[in-house]
């Protein structure tokens, strides 16, 4: 199977966790219609091929970003200018997303970045409390409870990305949870950490270029013609 067909199903029959704490709501952005069609024509577009890919693991999508389109770091805006791919969200910039697609472009583009990366994150799906972003770590409580879910997603993703090297974006609770369950599950033999873009655009936004380098120079030391 190419690259794009394994995602597509992974992505598309996501189901979305039992949970126990009445005030979180789980997001599911392939529930929409014209989330689903967007989610084909950006995988089908980047990913034609059947060359594993580094995966780039966030926290969980938010609201404003891929909890909108279905794609990681990937707001309406950067979805239809950056990537080509018309859609009739509103046209507001996400500042994570910011980050990545300048980011991006410093790689060499769309087509060289995601021809190396996979984006995804710990939890798939999103998370509010009383309409504002909710991280899965934010409750301890949904963070355990999550814990058998979260295993399973990564299960199903290994057959499409490298185990060799993984990039946490986040350098404090993702980084932790994420290192404790790689060393008990062993999915990638290291992983390489990154600052979160929202930290950087939040707060030391002065420094962004620095930021992009790094990215940049740490993502192409491990590609792979």
């Amino acid at each position: 199977m190419l690259i794009a067909e394994q995602i597509l199903s992974f992505i598309l029959n996501l189901e979305s966790p039992i949970l126990t704490l009445d005030e979180v709501v789980t997001m599911n952005p392939s529930l929409n219609s014209e989330t689903r069609e967007l989610i084909r024509q950006f995988y089908t577009k980047y990913y034609v091929d059947d060359n594993k890919r580094m995966a780039f693991i966030g926290i969980n999508p938010g609201r404003l970003g891929s909890g909108l389109t279905g794609i990681g770091f990937t707001d309406p805006v950067n979805l239809e200018k950056v990537c080509g791919i018309p859609n009739s969200f509103d046209k507001k910039h996400e500042l994570s997303s910011r980050f990545i697609y300048d980011m991006i472009a410093e790689f060499g583009g769309t087509d060289s970045f995601y021809k190396h990366v996979y984006i995804t994150s710990v939890v798939p799906l999103g998370f509010t409390r009383n309409e504002i972003n909710l991280n899965y770590y934010d409750i301890k409580e949904l963070e355990n409870e999550l814990i058998p879910y979260i295993k399973e997603q990564f299960e199903k993703q290994m057959p499409f990305l490298r185990r060799d090297v993984a990039f946490c974006i986040g350098r404090g609770k993702n980084l932790k949870f994420l290192e404790k369950l790689n060393k008990q599950e062993g999915y990638f033999e290291k992983i390489e950490v990154l600052p979160h873009p929202r930290w950087v655009m939040q707060y030391r936004l002065k420094r962004k270029q620095e930021f992009i380098d790094e990215f940049v120079r740490v993502i192409s030391s491990y590609c792979v013609d």
